[in-house]
């Protein structure tokens, strides 16, 4: 698949990663002759963790379409494939043997959002003996000088104080200094759980065969989680299919989005989001383009869209993802190393199949393995608060959410995962752990009805688990979090219970079965 290319004697040779599929690049508004770029699918990329199959099969679809576009415009295009009998299995060794075999007179790539990546072709590049240039990606609405700008001199980084800086910034949902709408964030209007009587459209979801890509993930014996039928494929592949889900979105979704973002329910597996994780996170779609088109969306239907639903869905874009982003480049390495409560446990061996009695985990793992999908709520407030009450090791829940989500990449998954979901971090991204009891599940879900345990008993043979295990994370993290003002009335009302004893031994029994 285009590797046999005529060309000058000393060309430019440019590096495109599987996340760096953005035709809006400058790199593109220009064909030319001494620039080939090259594309590879590798062992080691499809390896560093167990992924999702379909997570794998959806980077390597989108990749070749890419490619296939790049070159019908113009562009001078190597692409390997995994199977490739002269794969290396590695970028940085990729990007050797085709600087060696084209004699290429410079190297150019731009800025990967991974820090490994980032360290690996760093690396490369100090053994060039040809000039070499790492440029900007310009996919992103923040970069380190905006992140300095906010922060410097502060101790915290609160996401809100850079939401706020960035809508001012980009001018977004703003008339003139002051917010649309007369707040800046709506969030209390955005916790509602689903009525019954609600119609939740169903999935948009595209149609592709991927059966010979499916083969020859096995025949390289590409290690996989997950499920997928590979005759109908249901995510994006190029710009094209991502738009047209952008705009379902727009139409169909985003008029209840706000309101329902943080339910959960046995109904619908995606309820009101977009699913344009994927598409953003490979850079076929640019976050500001989604941005105004909800915006416009918004505007063109004001009596179907309010600010509210607009708002909730602009803040996980322009505030949480490019927040994350910032947490990402000032904290990493270190960062994959925080473990501020010293958990150590391992991750339960039913976080591989759902096959666990508590209803909402089940049904959210089974949905995660079925479709590589879990909304934010499913992903923070169930097994993520599961897995921090329950003490297990931060770096088997990274691994775990890096490899099951389709739009998991690293510099998105740590910072939400290690920091927000497991407060291994201490507090850098958020102010207090995320735990609750089942009774947070409960209102914000339909799960509780289906399910075995009772969310309202405590202790006994049909408790629900999260209720004891709650107490018990709270209890034996006194000493660090005991101080913390915004959960002072938990430990106050722990204080004032009767059967601390019955409570701790019954979240004991459940610890000792994992």
């Amino acid at each position: 698949m285009h590797s046999n290319l005529p060309s000058p004697e000393t060309p430019i040779l440019r590096l495109i990663l599987g996340d760096q599929l953005s035709h809006y690049h400058s790199w593109f508004q220009e064909v030319r002759d001494d620039v080939v770029y090259l594309m590879a699918e590798v062992r080691s990329e499809a390896s560093y963790v167990r992924h999702h199959i379909q997570k794998v099969l959806g980077f390597f679809l989108a990749m070749r379409s890419f490619a296939d576009e790049l070159e019908k415009a113009g562009h001078r295009i190597i692409y390997v494939t995994l199977d490739d009998h002269n794969n290396q299995g590695s970028i940085s060794a990729e990007c050797l043997r085709h600087i060696k075999k084209l004699n290429a007179s410079h190297f150019a790539y731009q800025e990967p959002d991974e820090c490994r990546l980032h360290e690996e072709l760093r690396k490369m590049c100090d053994s060039l003996c040809i000039p070499h240039e790492c440029i900007s990606s310009e996919h992103f609405l923040s970069d380190d000088a905006l992140w300095s700008k906010v922060f410097k001199g502060k101790k915290t980084r609160i996401m809100e104080n850079f939401y706020r800086f960035m809508r001012k910034h980009h001018g977004i949902l703003m008339d003139g200094n002051e917010p649309i709408g007369g707040a800046w964030n709506f969030d209390k209007e955005n916790r509602k759980s689903i009525p019954k009587a609600i119609e939740i459209p169903e999935p948009f979801c595209f149609d592709h065969d991927v059966t010979e890509l499916a083969s020859m993930l096995e025949r390289m014996q590409i290690q996989t989680i997950g499920s997928v039928d590979p005759k109908h494929f249901p995510w994006p592949k190029n710009r094209d299919e991502s738009l047209e889900l952008m705009r379902f979105f727009n139409e169909h979704l985003l008029p209840n989005f706000g309101r329902y973002q943080d339910a959960m329910t046995i109904r619908s597996w995606s309820l009101f989001h977009s699913r344009l994780s994927f598409s953003l996170n490979t850079k076929m779609l640019h976050p500001l383009e989604v941005i105004n088109s909800a915006i416009d969306a918004m505007h063109a239907n004001p009596a179907l869209i309010s600010i509210e639903q607009t708002e909730g869905y602009i803040r996980q874009i322009l505030g949480w993802r490019e927040y994350m982003r910032g947490i990402y480049r000032e904290y990493m390495p270190e960062y994959a190393s925080l473990n501020a409560f010293n958990h150590q446990r391992a991750l339960p061996d039913w976080f591989w199949t759902g096959d666990t009695p508590m209803h909402c985990l089940s049904m959210t793992i089974k949905q995660s393995l079925d479709h590589a999908y879990a909304h934010h709520i499913q992903r923070l407030m169930i097994t993520g608060n599961y897995a921090l009450l329950v003490g297990i090791n931060p770096d088997a829940v990274d691994e775990w959410y890096l490899g099951i989500y389709m739009d998991a990449i690293e510099w998105v998954e740590m910072p939400n995962t290690r920091g927000m979901s497991q407060f291994a971090d201490g507090g850098i991204v958020g102010t207090k752990p995320y735990v609750s009891s089942a009774s947070y599940i409960n209102s914000m879900s339909d799960y509780c009805k289906c399910c075995r345990f009772d969310p309202k008993q405590k202790v006994g043979e049909d408790a629900c688990p999260f209720n004891s295990l709650y107490w018990h994370f709270y209890h034996r993290n006194r000493e660090m979090l005991g101080n913390n003002n915004r959960i002072g009335m938990m430990y106050a009302v722990w204080d004032k219970m009767q059967n601390k004893e019955e409570i701790l031994a019954q979240a004991e029994l459940h610890l000792k079965t994992l």
